[in-house]
């Protein structure tokens, strides 16, 4: 609150300045004034909220300056303090406006008390005025709000009444058109209100320099104006720009179809809204027109079976990191197709993880367990994908990848287990459905898990461990090779002589004499 001496008397100027302690209560203290005059002059500059006067001083008096200032700042309060016990001033200075009035002699206490008496006036006053104006912008706005999101077709007086408390939506000519921007956050729907001082700072800005209208709007705001003025665009994007500075967040704009009267706002907003679903595919920040995507005719709602057995793929192979790498190719892919929506899109990201789920619940049954329940795809719906995709698929594919691996235990274990079992007994029969079995997998499925875990088939690896063992009885026995081949298996010694020159290049008395 800033207060404004004015004296022509040196002696009281300094005096009132520094006897009294303005700045402990609240107060900040102007450079006092020398005159009537000097004050008016300075009041447009300085803009002071109180008026400290005296009465009597050379030139304009304090009661003249007085009628002055309430004539053309009647929210400054004015308090006199004169020389003068007349009661005929006193009258004439309540007549003129003047909150109190008050003799040179009074008290330092007395003249900060009316002081802060004129204060406590006008924090009332702008506390009322703001109240007023927050009641008149809430029903302005339910009355905007109420056209735009009513069913009916509005009656000539239902339109007047908006026009009349949104002159800046009247169409001036038959070329003029109404523009619906709609500004949303860039990344997250959270952030509104991280957008909400920004945009009201700015908001105030952008009326100042365009006839416009903004209405907060559920995830965001709706800014209206006529086309017809000067570089509007541009000064709407500025100020957008300039949201997303102050914030230090991006933000993402749409324009909605153009609208020729303020009854075709309705549609205006239905097709902002629909092109407000394109935030992930526009890349979560700009201004987007609706022009620009109305003609888009959809991307590929289904994947196809190479693109199905490509994630099969990367998830039998068990890496989450190679999972995310393949789904962020994928979604790269989406961003490039030119026909791409926000419909097809999430159809085409929902058949992926159908194909994933699915394809679990066939390897789950193939081994005899119950399917596993996906958490995470119960909880991806549609308006999910569209606006965290990347998040979504990751969320769900590495859930699904999980499952897959503890589906038998752990892939590792299962394996590690068969590699020991097939060691311990190499003297006897293993055909594959017996390890198998022996580890409760489908025959099927384990030969195949078994190439991927160890790189070989399972006749190989099983070749190879007893060619090895007999190796070893070679070197470290005196047994002989037809007592040897049987240890490890085999009955026949022409195919065990066979295997054994095929796995170290020489027959096995060779192997021994070496």
């Amino acid at each position: 609150m800033k207060l404004l001496i004015v004296d022509d008397e040196v002696i009281i100027r300094t005096g009132l300045s520094t006897v009294i302690q303005w700045e402990e209560n609240g107060i900040t203290l102007l450079t006092p004034a020398a005159s009537a005059e000097e004050a008016l002059m300075r009041i447009p500059l300085e803009k002071p909220d109180i008026v400290l006067t005296d009465i009597r001083m050379t030139g304009m008096t304090g009661l003249e300056m007085s009628h002055a200032i309430k004539r053309d700042y009647p929210w400054i309060e004015i308090v006199v303090l004169s020389g003068h016990d007349d009661f005929s001033y006193a009258q004439q200075a309540i007549r003129n406006g003047i909150g109190d009035y008050l003799l040179k002699t009074s008290r330092p206490g007395d003249i900060m008390s009316a002081v802060m008496k004129a204060r406590g006036k006008i924090v009332s006053s702008r506390a009322a005025v703001q109240e007023g104006q927050a009641h008149q912008t809430a029903f302005r706005w339910k009355l905007l709000d109420g056209l735009l999101r009513g069913g009916h077709t509005p009656a000539e007086a239902e339109i007047d009444e908006v026009l009349s408390h949104y002159p800046e939506l009247r169409l001036g000519s038959d070329w003029e058109t109404l523009e619906l921007w709609m500004i949303s956050p860039g990344e997250s729907l959270h952030m509104k209100e991280q957008l909400k001082q920004p945009l009201r700072l700015i908001g105030d800005k952008l009326k100042d320099s365009l006839n416009c209208a903004i209405l907060d709007w559920n995830n965001g705001w709706l800014i209206f104006f006529r086309s017809g003025q000067p570089a509007a665009g541009r000064t709407v994007r500025a100020a957008i720009d300039a949201v997303g500075r102050t914030a230090e967040a991006p933000v993402f704009t749409v324009i909605g179809k153009r609208a020729a009267g303020l009854v075709e706002l309705r549609e205006s907003l239905r097709t902002a809204e629909q092109t407000v679903a394109y935030r992930w595919l526009a890349g979560g920040s700009g201004v987007l027109d609706y022009e620009e995507i109305k003609d888009r005719k959809g991307m590929r709602a289904v994947c196809s079976q190479e693109e199905e057995a490509a994630l099969i793929a990367v998830l039998r192979g068990g890496s989450e990191e190679a999972l995310r790498i393949w789904i962020r190719e994928m979604l790269a892919a989406i961003l490039r197709d030119p026909e791409a929506t926000p419909g097809t899109m999430t159809s085409y990201l929902h058949s992926l993880l159908v194909a994933g789920v699915r394809w679990l619940e066939r390897a789950a049954e193939s081994v005899g367990r119950p399917t596993p329940s996906i958490a995470s795809m119960e909880d991806t719906n549609e308006k999910r994908l569209a606006e965290c995709p990347e998040e979504s698929m990751i969320r769900v594919l590495t859930e699904v990848l999980a499952e897959y691996k503890r589906l038998n235990g752990g892939r590792s274990d299962a394996i590690e287990r068969t590699l020991s079992y097939i060691r311990e007994h190499l003297d006897q029969s293993l055909t594959l459905a017996q390890v198998a079995a022996n580890i409760h997998m489908n025959p099927n499925y384990f030969s195949k898990l078994f190439k991927q875990e160890t790189g070989k088939t399972y006749i190989e690896y099983l070749t190879e461990a007893r060619m090895e063992w007999a190796a070893k009885l070679l070197r470290e026995t005196p047994a002989k090779v037809s007592e040897i081949a049987k240890r490890v298996g085999y009955e026949d010694m022409k195919h065990f002589n066979h295997l054994f020159k095929r796995h170290t290049g020489v027959t096995p008395s060779q192997f021994r004499q070496g």
